[in-house]
């Protein structure tokens, strides 16, 4: 009680000197303050009023499982009971609103319906062409996260210009394991602000599916320690994840086809890092957008509206 008086008295002397300050200062000054921040209040406005119609053009574009979706010319998504999948373009402007990076290899965003958490994911194609996994039975934790970490540590740069938090690979979340009879790849990193001692970390849970003309893409966004319990919702989602007859793993043929300029390793770090984008934005940044994004999606505008009226009071 003592320290919450102190605590009161302090932001009330503040407050005074602030008030103090201001008298004392010439018109002019004032108004050369007040510039700035008229600027930076429009530009916080801007932001709210783009994520706001962000979400509203999701509601209505989203289709909810279970449903077939085709994912472009390669395969099909069989999405399950309980979870709701956001199309192009409208995945790509709910991305650029909480401040992601969107790209032509996006397919759409999914989330989670009701109780089913508070997790996003990342649903995109890349055509690289035929991945060989010949190098899969070496692969090496310990190299291919220090690979991920120098990878990550070179996109801070990037990250800082575009005004985000650096961000730092802490450790492996779940090593990466390669499931040869079904072409798939998965592995997750821990992913916290860099040098924050109070930050838990998120989780990039990122599962590769292995096509004839390059491979599906699923990147689950979740809190550390939800992890247990949400990377089944990745495996199922990866699951329900097929190919088309002709565009199998299976169906490649030496003759004719492309075969990728890496092997299955630089999935996971090396070259394939910088150029797919890989930990582009820091995962703890989107996550906290995900639960509101989510709970929009399903419909819940009340949620909504809190939410921003809330944002605008904390600018």
């Amino acid at each position: 009680m003592i320290s919450l008086f102190r605590r009161s008295c302090k932001a009330l002397q503040g407050a005074c000197l602030a008030c103090a300050i201001a008298f004392a200062l010439p018109a002019p000054v004032l108004a050369q303050n007040a510039a700035p921040q008229a600027t930076e209040d429009a530009k916080k406005a801007r932001i709210v009023e783009g994520r706001k119609a962000a979400i509203a053009a999701a509601v209505k574009a989203q289709r909810k499982g279970p449903v077939e979706i085709k994912l472009r010319d390669q395969g099909l998504l069989n999405l399950p009971d309980g979870f709701t999948f956001v199309p192009q373009p409208e995945a790509g402007g709910i991305l650029r609103a909480q401040g992601g990076f969107d790209s032509e290899q996006t397919i759409g965003l999914i989330y989670p319906v009701g109780d089913n958490g508070d997790w996003w994911a990342r649903l995109s194609f890349h055509p690289e062409g035929f991945v060989k996994d010949d190098e899969a039975k070496d692969l090496n934790a310990d190299t291919l996260l220090a690979t991920l970490k120098e990878g990550t540590e070179e996109g801070n740069a990037e990250r800082i210009e575009r005004g985000f938090t650096p961000i730092e690979v802490s450790g492996w979340a779940e090593k990466p394991v390669y499931e040869p009879e079904a072409h798939r790849l998965v592995w997750s990193a821990i992913v916290r602000d860099k040098g924050s001692a109070s930050d838990d970390g998120s989780v990039n849970y990122n599962t590769r599916a292995l096509g004839r003309d390059g491979y599906f893409s699923l990147n689950l966004i979740t809190g550390a320690a939800a992890i247990a319990a949400d990377k089944a919702k990745a495996k199922a989602l990866l699951a329900a994840i097929s190919y088309l007859p002709g565009k199998t793993y299976g169906d490649f043929n030496a003759a004719t086809d492309h075969v990728a300029e890496y092997g299955i390793a630089a999935l996971i770090g090396g070259v394939a890092l910088k150029k797919l984008g890989l930990l582009a934005l820091g995962a703890a940044f989107a996550l906290k957008f995900a639960k509101i994004i989510g709970l929009a999606v399903i419909g819940i505008g009340a949620v909504i509206a809190r939410f921003f009226r809330r944002k605008k009071q904390d600018a």
